[in-house]
């Protein structure tokens, strides 16, 4: 096993930047006046919006899982059977040291992928990036049962943070599963392919999961469940916010709402305020009147014509290389590799 006071997944310009927050698992040495200015800058935008990280707090996370498990919500389930049935070719086609999971969750899927890894390598490093800690203290003890020939380096944080502190001449598979991808508005998405591109290193290798468009009325019911646990995950959001800003976003004073807009290709959830109110921010000392209807957009999830994406990821020095998808075709996996 690696000596735990340097994991060599980390680029040595980068090592600093992180702290051991306990054993196996790492945490960004992130500035919270910088956290609080980010969410106020979006909260003042107009329209106002939040960035989608803050519904993974520790009961966000919990929400997420149990959505995960819902009839309607289809593309766990469905990524899922395709990881199943094509986890050692894709092992197989991305030979790799090392393998990084974005928005890793307690990486219940990757288990799969994992577990060809040791079989058709014997061993290697494993680093799923999230921001909750007890996601990465169940992924660290599932990987520490099922495949203690792996090193397990959880990272606490955000995308940018984990993906620019990798070494870049250790063979890397990144991994991006669920189409968090979808989460991203054009702009984000674009930051956030540039930066991936120029962190990778030359026999790196990318995986990404992306959720298909699809009939409105299937999309609507996934993201509106019968059983309002995807309005409450969305609504908890403002929990963070709070935390962040130490404002007083009231949960009874809000409620859900959420569509899917066919020209932009994106299901989209607010909260919506139940009535005027000033909402107060003793970080910057300020307040603002959120109007009764007026929404917050609180997250966006993006479908995708997958041909056309991989003709997209080109441009940004990605070179596709396979395509993976269920009967039904509501799903892909896809694959690329570095393009030097």
């Amino acid at each position: 096993m690696e000596n735990q006071s340097h994991p060599t997944v980390f680029s040595s310009e980068q090592r600093d930047l992180w702290r051991r927050e306990e054993a196996s698992i790492w945490s960004w040495s992130s500035d919270g006046h910088d956290q609080a200015l980010s969410v106020l800058k979006t909260l003042l935008d107009q329209p106002r919006w939040l960035e989608p990280h803050h519904l993974y707090d520790d009961k966000g996370s919990e929400l997420f899982d149990k959505i995960c498990e819902l009839p309607e919500y289809y593309p766990t389930r469905t990524e899922s059977a395709i990881l199943t049935e094509h986890a050692a070719e894709i092992v197989r086609s991305a030979p790799v040291k090392c393998i990084v999971e974005l928005g890793a969750g307690t990486s219940q899927k990757t288990l799969l992928l994992l577990r060809e890894q040791v079989r058709q390598r014997k061993a290697g490093t494993f680093a799923p990036i999230d921001v909750s800690l007890p996601s990465l203290r169940i992924a660290r003890d599932a990987v520490r049962t099922h495949f203690p020939q792996l090193n397990f380096h959880g990272l606490l944080g955000k995308y940018e943070e984990g993906i620019g502190s990798i070494e870049k001449s250790l063979p890397t598979l990144f991994v991006f599963l669920g189409s968090t991808i979808g989460n991203f508005n054009s702009f984000e998405f674009a930051e956030f392919f540039r930066h991936l591109s120029e962190s990778m290193g030359p026999e790196d290798y990318f995986l990404l999961g992306v959720d298909r468009v699809k009939d409105a009325g299937v999309l609507e019911k996934a993201y509106d469940d019968s059983q309002g646990l995807t309005a409450e995950f969305i609504l908890n959001a403002f929990q963070s916010v709070n935390r962040i800003l130490g404002s007083d976003f009231e949960r009874n004073k809000m409620r859900y709402h959420s569509w899917y807009n066919p020209e932009w290709r994106q299901v989209e959830m607010y909260a919506v305020s139940t009535e005027r109110q000033e909402i107060k921010i003793p970080f910057h000392r300020t307040s603002f009147v959120w109007e009764k209807n007026e929404r917050i957009l609180v997250e966006i999830s993006r479908k995708f014509d997958p041909e056309r994406l991989q003709e997209h990821l080109r441009c940004f020095g990605l070179n596709p290389i396979a395509h993976y998808t269920d009967s039904k075709k509501w799903f892909s996996l896809l694959l690329f590799n570095k393009r030097s």
